[in-house]
Parts: C-alpha cells; sequence; structure tokens
C-alpha cells in the first residue's frame, strides 16, 4: 500500500531535517590536518599505497613554509602568497646570501618578535638558508617534485635514508611547525610528516600520477 502523498513528503521533510541535524552534529575534518602513514595501510598496492602516501605528505611539501625556501629562483619568498623576499635579495650557490646580505644577518637562531612588519616575527634556525637551486619547487606539480626529490642529481646527492632524515628530522625542516608570530604553520607535525616520507619511501617510493 502505498503511503499518502502528503505522508510521504512530510516523511522526506523529516529526514531531511535529521541529515541537517547530523551535519550540523558533525562538523567536516579541518583542513589543514595531516593524516598519519598507518591510515593508508589498507592500500594494498605498494605503487599505489605509495602515490597516496606522497600526495599525503604532499600537503606539507607544497605549504608556503617550503614553498618559499625552494623558490623558482634564486631570491626567497614569505608569506602564505608567496609575495617577494623583503629586502629583495639573492641566496647564490651557497643559499645563505651574498657578503654583506646573508640571511643570517638578519634570521637568528631562533624566530624573533619583530614591529612594524604584517609578520610580528623574523624566523630563526641555525643555519638559515634556501635549498639547492636544483630542489626549486615553486612551480612544479607534485608528480614533477617527487621525481625531483628520488633523483640524487638533484636533491643534494641524497639517498633514500639521507632524504627520510632530512624530511623528518632536520631541525630546519621542523621550523615549518613552528614559523613564528604571522605565520600559518605546516599542517601536521614533523614527526607525522617524516613517517608518511619513510612510509613512501617503504612502499617504493613511486610518484604520483
Amino acid at each position: 500500500m502505498k503511503p499518502h502523498p502528503w505522508k510521504a513528503r512530510r516523511l522526506l521533510v523529516t529526514l531531511a531535517g535529521l541529515v541537517a541535524a547530523h551535519a550540523l552534529a558533525t562538523p567536516p575534518s579541518p583542513p589543514h590536518t595531516l593524516q598519519p602513514a598507518a591510515s593508508f595501510a589498507g592500500i594494498k598496492d605498494p605503487k599505489e599505497r605509495a602515490a597516496a602516501l606522497f600526495i599525503e605528505a604532499g600537503k606539507v611539501i607544497t605549504h608556503p613554509r617550503c614553498l618559499n625556501c625552494h623558490p623558482s629562483l634564486r631570491s626567497p619568498t614569505q608569506g602564505d602568497n608567496g609575495q617577494p623576499h623583503v629586502p629583495l635579495i639573492h641566496a647564490g650557490e651557497s643559499g645563505m646570501g651574498q657578503p654583506g646580505l646573508t640571511c643570517m644577518g638578519c634570521h637568528q637562531a631562533k624566530n624573533v618578535k619583530a614591529t612594524g612588519t604584517k609578520f610580528r616575527s623574523i624566523p630563526g634556525h641555525l643555519p638559515w638558508m634556501l635549498a639547492p637551486a636544483s630542489m626549486a619547487w615553486q612551480g612544479l606539480s607534485l608528480r614533477e617534485i617527487c621525481e625531483q626529490v628520488i633523483d640524487p642529481a638533484r636533491n643534494g646527492n641524497k639517498s633514500m635514508e639521507q632524504l627520510s632524515h632530512h624530511m623528518g628530522e632536520d631541525g630546519l625542516v621542523g621550523w615549518a611547525w613552528d614559523p613564528g608570530e604571522g605565520r600559518t604553520p605546516a599542517p601536521g607535525s614533523q614527526k607525522v610528516f617524516g613517517g608518511l616520507i619513510q612510509a613512501w619511501i617503504d612502499a617504493g617510493a613511486h610518484c604520483p600520477k
């Protein structure tokens, strides 16, 4: 027996209300989160798992805290929009600036609060420097970055073990999660990020399509 039309409509309205109430009670996941490597264990195919792991790690790799230090040119960028560094400097081959205007001339061993700047702090870590020119990431797709990362000729001649250590334990990389006032930190934590990179390596270090 078919329900009366008005009863059917009332049922639909009730169901819609329940769905809406559930949506309000269960907000979506925060946009800047980082899933741990264990979340991808259910992907049985190693290539697919490796690709998924690198895509997740890509949330950090393509974050402004990393891209600003992996610029397309030998001049760093800053802010969440990749604006030109102020003052305009050239990092040179060393990645540490030019004589008379070195990175460590302004960037000390730790973050320093500052006034008169919208960032409200000057980043700091010892050393403070740009990534090598061969490791420029700005303007590249995640797959292109992945192919670059696994190529010793373009990754600073790092082995996979050294790469894992750099991503997961290096203090300069770790600064991305403690960038000082006025800057958005990278998602997750360096520990979770390092775990994703190691799991990606363990799965064969395959790149996403």
